[in-house]
């Protein structure tokens, strides 16, 4: 496992304020939901409108067809590995997990996430991980670092995609590495999850420290999982539109800025609209605004039907096994 060293006043500063943006921003977060959502949906109706005939020309051929079929299955590919990925994060707090067991959960929660509130993939999470004998504490620390290693490996692929210099890029790089180090990562996730405890009553997390390694393999797993989701979004714009091997790797990029900003704005649950409406900011100089909406449209069909997916082979492999038994 990786080791980093950081002085404890560097980590507890930066902890420290961290914990302070998050506090300061909680008495507003009921109102910046709406504000983001309603200036979200103003901008993708514009968008729409500006460019309706364009997209109504949008014709699809077999091809075409055929790259959306192949991002669906990339996509739920994309599902199965996270939900592997995330019984290696269940491993981190000390419990012994089964992949084939975080598969099967993660799968049968994540649709969860589209209903009102966008916790209750979360709550269907921790549920099953105390059913493994852990502790209230240590299964909402397990369920909360999964988001954060997602936006991290997410926020990597989008650097080292980018077309900008090297030199550039090793600040940025070096902060998102050194905020998931347990000494900034522990006092965060302490405090994200005393409020998720509170709001869900899940129980009171204790206050001793949980992360005890650089969580190195989950983070190479959630970039696994990421750049996997960005391929199935490079394929969707391929149905529509050919594109050359350079432009993959900006597309992937842009694909993991808007992906985060979809998993971490405070908008419409599962990041409708938040993700559709970066994507299209970013990739603007790149395509044209048709195309783009054309993809996000198709991509965010084809996440919905993976995710659906996934639930409802779990679903009929849970009732396949129930009939073995009886």
């Amino acid at each position: 496992m990786m080791k980093t060293v950081i002085p404890k006043r560097i980590a507890g500063k930066c902890a420290a304020a961290l914990q302070r943006v998050i506090t300061g921003l909680k008495p507003f977060k009921p109102y910046v939901r709406w504000v983001i959502l309603g200036g979200v949906l103003f901008f993708l109706a514009q968008a729409l409108k500006d460019n309706w005939c364009e997209v109504m020309a949008i014709h699809v051929n077999r091809a075409g067809f055929a790259c959306l079929m192949i991002s669906l299955g990339v996509t739920l590919l994309a599902h199965i590995w996270s939900g592997w990925v995330w019984s290696w994060i269940v491993e981190e707090f000390n419990q012994s997990s089964d992949g084939v067991w975080g598969v099967q959960v993660y799968l049968k929660t994540n649709i969860a996430k589209y209903l009102p509130g966008n916790v209750w993939h979360f709550y269907g999470r921790v549920r099953a991980v105390q059913e493994l004998g852990v502790s209230s504490g240590n299964a909402i620390l397990s369920v909360l670092m999964e988001p954060m290693l997602m936006a991290a490996a997410a926020i990597l692929i989008a650097l080292l995609s980018s077309q900008q210099r090297w030199g550039v890029q090793v600040i940025p790089l070096a902060a998102v590495l050194i905020c998931i180090h347990p000494r900034i990562l522990n006092p965060v996730l302490l405090r994200i999850s005393q409020t998720k405890a509170k709001m869900q009553g899940l129980g009171e997390p204790d206050t001793s420290p949980k992360v005890k390694r650089y969580p190195l393999r989950p983070l190479l797993g959630e970039i696994g999982f990421v750049f996997l989701r960005g391929l199935g979004f490079v394929l969707a714009v391929l149905a529509l539109k050919t594109i050359s091997p350079l432009q993959i790797l900006p597309l992937i990029s842009a694909f993991s800025l808007a992906w985060v900003f979809g998993l971490v704005v405070p908008g419409a649950p599962g990041g409708v609209g938040v993700f559709e409406a970066t994507a299209i900011a970013l990739l603007n100089n790149q395509l044209s605004t048709g195309v783009i909406l054309g993809s996000v449209a198709f991509y965010r069909l084809i996440s919905t039907l993976a995710e659906a997916g996934g639930a409802g082979l779990v679903w009929l492999d849970e009732r396949w096994s129930q009939r073995l038994v009886s």
